[in-house]
């Protein structure tokens, strides 16, 4: 059971830094948005491929999760 506990903590801190990644992916964005340097559907078609790797990630995270889960549980 520790084991099971120790895989959600690690997995929660995992997501916990994707959704860093996706925030400061988005803060840049909207820096170079406000800086001229990409115009505001650059920054919307950016945004939108930043959540997309973040479901993607986040899901992949969860599947583990699972997996991991499964295996300790066997055993």
């Amino acid at each position: 059971r520790d084991l099971v506990k120790g895989v959600k903590k690690m997995t929660e801190e995992s997501k916990i830094a994707v959704r860093a990644a996706r925030r400061d992916a988005m803060d840049m964005l909207k820096d170079a948005e406000k800086d001229k340097e990409i115009t505001e559907d650059e920054r919307k078609n950016g945004e939108k491929k930043v959540q997309d790797l973040t479901d993607r990630y986040v899901a992949a995270l969860d599947d583990l999760e699972k997996t991991k889960e499964k295996e300790i549980t066997e055993i």
